[in-house]
């Protein structure tokens, strides 16, 4: 039987017919072509997120300088190597504008992530992805056409930062809830892991495309990052799925939390009727959850955004005092609010820093600082294994963050000593710094989102993103800020405060590592925080 559900997005339907008309008699797994395309277009769309992000990081070199006082490096630089007047004030108040611009997307970032996740339990997350994916392209567009069109208001920009920052919030918690239902526990920290390198992957690519029209015509830089995000959008709109009861799987689950695979629900229906009374309770269940998903899940293109409540009754969107009370977030939020301060502070001021403690151009900083997340990258991963192995996410989390201060404050002192050497050290600090967050943000949050706690409520997880992403994006937004006005009194004093806040990460966990090495102990199996 194929399934051929009116919700299902125009793309899927075509390549349905297509592999119907064409090849039907050929025999391929459906299961591993969906999670593949999954794993795919949540990658895609999450990487275009943070790319269309980045540029502002790299333009801070050219967006406000006092070119009175300045003149042209070389005899070979382009003709409008500074025909960008500063916003208003003098050169001195450089940094503390330009923190206004970061803080302006993150703190509209970190309020709107509480909504969006409220948001995302209660409507077709395709769709939710899609319009915030186009409109995130829209206003980085906006944003480069300031300088086409001679625009110096700094409030005009601080709005559009702000606006950017309220469409982004679509982004995670729409990503982590179609990843978490099509793929259970079973090795989540790995999977998480290799598929959270999106971020830093994003983070290189929007650096590398904003350093390469930086210096010549940095509306450009927001530019092309918009026209990106919008065209992926697009194609999410055009063939996500975000459910596997929208192509005839049934997910279920264990009574020990153990995701199960997807069968086909075609399968089930047929065989209904010689279901005898010997059979198992759990496969009685199970016929019947995956009868009543496909009704649930039944939601047309034409059916509202927005579902009545009173039409759900089964899963009740969880509420946000209700997705406190769940052991462990907390922790984990508060301990991601100094985690991301460190990193997007790193993420916003790198660039700056190596071009002011280094003789190395804008374009060269910008490609510099990509080194953090590469070690990013491989952090992320790190963090992940050794989640599935030693089922201790807290503990992993504080072992990093215990490495990462001492390290931030190495990079800190020797990164002038030689490129090399800045390099080397580069990696390790994104290793350490973003290893942990990483790791929140994507393998615990889905874990508690899922708690045995719920009883099985399965409308808790864009929530629970929510609150620990959000929790942390408030951090993230404190931190570029503290940054601007830190930095006017010397970039080591800038240094001082991250390390003070990696401690601060790391003590907000000790009660759960307290619990895990008990747990350890005495029932090595299964994550439980409690």
């Amino acid at each position: 039987m194929s399934f051929m559900f009116s919700d299902l997005p125009w793309g899927i339907k075509f390549l349905q017919r297509i592999t119907e008309k064409c090849c039907p008699r050929l025999y391929f797994n459906r299961e591993l072509c969906y999670k593949t395309s999954i794993i795919f277009l949540t990658y895609i769309s999450y990487m275009c997120y943070h790319l269309s992000r980045k540029p502002i990081s790299v333009v801070k070199t050219v967006l406000h300088r006092n070119c009175s006082k300045l003149t042209p490096p070389s005899p070979n630089e382009p003709n409008n190597w500074c025909d960008w007047a500063p916003f208003d004030g003098s050169d001195a108040t450089a940094s503390q504008l330009l923190g206004e611009l970061d803080s302006a997307f993150l703190f509209c970032y970190a309020v709107a992530m509480f909504i969006s996740g409220f948001i995302a339990e209660r409507v077709n997350i395709r769709y939710f992805l899609s319009l915030g994916m186009l409109f995130s392209g829209i206003f980085s567009y906006m944003f480069g056409i300031g300088k086409s069109y001679n625009i110096h208001d700094l409030w005009y920009y601080i709005i559009i930062q702000g606006l950017a920052g309220i469409c982004q919030t679509t982004g995670w918690p729409g990503v982590v809830t179609v990843m978490s239902n099509w793929f259970g526990k079973s090795k989540r920290g790995l999977i998480f892991g290799l598929w959270n390198s999106h971020t830093s992957i994003g983070n290189i690519l929007g650096s590398l495309i904003a350093a390469k029209y930086v210096e010549n015509n940095w509306a450009l830089s927001f530019i092309m990052p918009g026209l990106i995000i919008g065209i992926a959008g697009f194609i999410i709109f055009l063939f996500l799925v975000v459910n596997p009861t929208d192509v005839g799987f049934s997910k279920t689950e264990s009574r020990t939390g153990t995701r199960r695979a997807y069968k086909p629900l075609d399968n089930q229906v047929s065989n209904t009727d010689s279901v005898s009374s010997s059979n198992s309770d759990v496969d009685d269940r199970d016929i019947s959850i995956g009868e009543y998903e496909i009704q649930r899940r039944s939601v047309s293109e034409r059916t509202r955004l927005l579902e009545d409540s009173a039409e759900v009754s089964h899963d009740q969107a969880i509420g946000f005092l209700g997705a406190l009370k769940i052991p462990g977030v907390i922790e984990f939020s508060l301990c991601l609010f100094f985690s991301k301060l460190v990193s997007y502070t790193f993420l916003y001021w790198l660039p700056l820093f190596v071009n002011a403690s280094t003789t190395i151009g804008a374009e060269y900083s910008a490609d510099l600082s990509t080194l953090f997340d590469v070690g990013g990258i491989a952090g992320a991963i790190i963090a992940g294994v050794l989640s599935d192995k030693t089922e201790m996410p807290a503990s992993t989390c504080v072992g990093m963050l215990f490495l990462a201060g001492p390290m931030i404050f190495v990079y800190q002192k020797f990164c002038v000593v030689s490129l090399g050497l800045n390099m080397v050290l580069l990696i390790i600090v994104g290793v350490l710094v973003n290893g942990p967050y990483a790791l929140i943000t994507t393998a615990v949050s889905a874990e508690l989102g899922t708690h045995h706690s719920l009883e099985g409520n399965s409308k808790a997880l864009a929530t629970v993103t929510a609150i620990i992403d959000g929790t942390g994006s408030i951090g993230a937004a404190v931190g570029p800020l503290l940054a601007g006005f830190v930095s006017s009194y010397g970039w080591n004093n800038v240094f001082y405060v991250l390390i003070v806040a990696d401690t601060f990460a790391m003590i907000l966990l000790i009660r759960l590592v307290k619990y895990e090495i008990i747990q350890f102990k005495t029932r090595p199996r299964g994550l439980r925080i409690e």
